[in-house]
């Protein structure tokens, strides 16, 4: 019996080519881009779970005087590890991190610059669970002066040689050596914390164990798993009044507590969240998630609209069936089964189609997403089940539907497709339809959203500009190098900062005095500047003058932005703007106002112009030179930065980014959402046409016999054409009623999460109508035309 239904449901689908054709393609394009999606979303939501403790992240929310808003950030004070483990019997453990860039070390005649490493104490390995392949992880990390490096550092400084007991040596202010202790198996690329090498703590930071003034490491707790977090949280406000020296200070800060688990997917509102590889936002992911179903829906109404569409094909095989005794169970199996074959070779293709787009989904996202499709048995299995289901989902209504035919009826010849079915199918395509349209509206939206956010004006000239990191040894000889580059033609300016923009800026504490009034403590973003940087940049004065040339002049100078002036003069309602210029103020040593620059975005666009002045301590070093070249000769302009920075700086290797560059990193996330939403809503309008497509057909074949005594009528082929199209694009017209308002509302939700963000206007749904209806129109014409220009003698031979 089963060898026969599946021979027969073989029969069907080569009988019926086209619309089994449609139904594969409509399937496996839906299930390759949900197995895509669904190996994102394992791949995302498998960040840190190999760790097996109850780890959670100490976080503020700083509440500073001279900010616009509060902020919530990944940072903590070096002494809150110890204190708080003290304090609260619910934590069982602590250690903090810091990290370090482009660490150089050295062994023997082997230079090597590690991308990042971290300092750690020593119960780092007794909280996560990365693997050592040598060492005790207990202990390797106990002494001061000890480091436990990769396998692949290890590779890089030591070849093939045991590194264990080697010396390493670290050159930056002072000469440090390191014993190896350990080596560890490369970290997982699913980790948010990535590093090179792990150093102990106690090295380099003695001098800091008691020092409550700053946020610059992350504190990590292992906590009691029967522990109410939100209780211990309730804790805090009293321990940090009971630890902290300043109790004035205590109102500017809240503790609370993240889980590790959840940090590389939620943490979208924490800033300064450095130690976070490939954040991605969970809203994101599961957005992603509700296309791609949509986007399989949308494969299975194809299912059923055509499949009932056609049901007056196997009118009489269900009737001959009913009348030699088979059972209505009995055959809505049989219907099941083709279905359930139908979707196991339409999951055939979709795994083609998943291998070959792969590497592109791979480059797109910066992942590497095949691992499960070909090495997890339980992931297999679960897309097969997920076909047969899709397979069943599909196919459930159209069975029922045909074995619920009379026999009686059938044999006679007055079987009864039913108007409630074609309004069945109408309501099928205005929600396929529907689901498009919506797509292509939120597709348009998020791509002129990102669009702005990269071409808006940020104030300040970000073209053609190469920023160059500067570290150690190599500050030192900032103003050689810089004179050298400002003799060539080629450059047209050079300018060093402590920051790059586009990047979170530090903050510090500053004083203002204003006249004769009362002295005011703030907490500001800062950005140590070159005396020229704001020619380099173009960033525009709105009050005073730049930093003065005169290294010998008396006192500090400070230029603030228009937000910081404003924020200043907020209890002087009747201040002007100029009356800031020569008013005391204060960042490490005491200075006058000289300068108010133009509000520029030194943040992405996610954030609004925080508060902001610029300083020319030139004796905290520079970080980052900007070099300004000649569009028109790029290519020997790098050339020859590149030949300065070698004779300037031999032993160290010369690294460069254009800032356009980066500010695309700074909108990876949302270039990644952008083009992934585009693709599945492409999806969506394919698989919708191709519905359209052979609803369209099957209409043209049904009243191929009307058409032809038109046409002998006198009918022209237009008028053919807007007979069998007339009915669709009113389907289609629905669906855009239908999705307007959910865009809409979508849409204004989205764009919300932006600080600057663009406006929702009507000729966008407008455009998209027109869009919708003509490419309706376009796919529906090709069979309407078909049907139109055919002989009429043809269709009318058999009458």
């Amino acid at each position: 019996m089963l060898k026969n239904y599946i021979k027969i449901a073989w029969r069907n689908l080569w009988k019926n080519k086209v619309f089994s054709g449609i139904n594969i393609v409509g399937l496996s394009v839906g299930m390759a881009a949900c197995i895509i999606i669904m190996l994102f979303v394992k791949y995302e939501k498998s960040f840190d779970e190999f760790h097996t403790k109850n780890i959670y992240r100490l976080n503020e929310v700083q509440k500073f005087p001279g900010m616009n808003a509060s902020q919530k950030v990944g940072l903590s004070m070096y002494p809150m590890g110890p204190t708080i483990k003290a304090d609260f019997p619910e934590i069982k453990n602590f250690t903090r991190v810091n990290w370090k860039e482009k660490y150089q070390t050295t062994y023997q005649d082997k230079r090597v610059f590690l991308p990042q490493v971290f300092f750690v104490d020593s119960t780092f390995l007794k909280i996560f669970d990365f693997k050592l392949i040598s060492g005790d992880p207990n202990t390797a990390l106990e002494k001061p002066n000890t480091a436990i490096v990769t396998a692949e550092t290890a590779k890089k400084l030591f070849g093939d040689a045991d590194p264990m007991g080697k010396t390493i040596t670290h050159y930056g202010g002072d000469t440090t050596l390191f014993t190896i202790t350990g080596v560890m198996q490369n970290v997982p690329k699913n980790s948010q914390l990535q590093f090179d090498g792990l150093f102990n703590f106690r090295t380099i930071y003695q001098s800091w164990m008691g020092s409550w003034s700053g946020n610059w490491l992350d504190t990590y707790f292992e906590i009691d798993p029967k522990a109410d977090i939100a209780a211990l949280e309730k804790k805090f406000p009293a321990y940090l009044k009971k630890r902290m020296p300043n109790p004035e200070n205590v109102k500017y800060y809240e503790l609370f507590l993240l889980p590790l688990k959840d940090i590389h997917a939620n943490a979208g509102d924490i800033g300064l969240d450095y130690l976070n590889f490939q954040k991605f936002d969970a809203k994101s992911t599961n957005l992603f998630a509700i296309i791609a179903i949509i986007v399989l829906v949308i494969a299975c109404i194809n299912f059923m609209n055509l499949s009932t569409a056609r049901s007056a094909e196997r009118a009489k095989e269900v009737g001959i069936r009913k009348s030699i005794g088979a059972r209505r169970f009995q055959l809505s199996m049989q219907f099941l089964g083709e279905t359930v074959l139908l979707s196991l070779i339409a999951l055939v293709v979709a795994l083609i189609l998943v291998a070959l787009a792969l590497p592109y989904v791979n480059n797109l996202s910066q992942r590497e997403l095949g691992g499960p499709l070909y090495h997890s048995v339980g992931f297999i299995l679960a897309i097969i089940g997920g076909a047969m289901f899709v397979g069943l989902l599909s196919g459930i209504y159209p069975a029922v539907f045909l074995s619920s035919y009379k026999p009686v009826k059938v044999l006679k010849g007055s079987v009864e497709t039913g108007k409630n079915k074609g309004n069945f199918r109408n309501v099928l395509v205005v929600g396929q339809f529907a689901s498009a349209v919506f797509l292509m509206i939120a597709t348009i939206f998020v791509v002129k959203q990102l669009r702005f956010m990269q071409q808006k004006d940020p104030g300040f000239d970000r073209e053609q500009i190469v920023t160059i990191p500067l570290s150690g040894q190599v500050q030192k000889n900032y103003e050689a190098f810089k004179q050298r580059l400002l003799g060539n033609a080629m450059i047209q300016g050079v300018t060093g900062a402590q920051d790059q923009l586009g990047s979170h800026l530090d903050q510090s504490g500053v004083d203002f005095k204003y006249n004769s009034e009362p002295l005011k403590n703030l907490a500001v973003t800062r950005l140590i500047v070159d005396d020229n940087y704001l020619d380099v940049y173009k960033i525009k004065m709105a009050e005073g003058k730049n930093f003065s040339r005169n290294k010998a002049s008396i006192g500090k100078e400070y230029i603030v932005n228009e937000s910081l002036a404003k924020m200043l003069l907020k209890d002087y309602p009747n201040a002007k703007q100029s009356s800031l210029i020569g008013q005391y103020f204060g960042f490490d040593s005491v200075g006058t106002i000289v300068g108010i620059v133009k509000d520029f975005n030194f943040n992405s666009l996610h954030h609004k112009v925080e508060t902001m002045f610029l300083s020319n301590h030139a004796d905290w070093g520079i970080s980052q030179v900007s070099v300004k070249i000649n569009a028109g000769k790029a290519a020997e302009a790098l050339a020859f930065i590149k030949v300065t920075w070698d004779n300037i700086n031999p032993d160290f290797p010369f690294e460069y980014q254009f800032l356009d560059d980066h500010f695309n990193e700074v909108y990876r996330a949302d270039t990644q959402v952008s083009k992934i939403v585009g693709i599945l809503a492409g999806l969506a309008i394919l698989i919708s046409c191709l519905g359209l497509f052979g609803l369209a057909s099957y209409s043209a074949e049904k009243r191929v016999k009307e058409i032809g005594v038109r046409k002998v009528l006198g009918a022209s082929v237009q008028n053919i054409v807007v007979l069998l199209s007339t009915h669709f694009v009113k389907l289609v017209l629905v669906a855009n009623l239908l999705a307007w308002p959910i865009a809409w509302y979508a849409m204004n939700k989205w764009l919300g999460r932006f600080a600057y963000r663009i406006d929702i206007n009507w000729f966008t749904f407008v455009l998209v109508a027109m869009l919708s209806v003509s490419i309706a129109l376009l796919t529906i014409s090709f069979q309407a035309i078909k049907a139109a220009i055919t002989n009429p003698v043809k269709s009318l031979r058999s009458e």
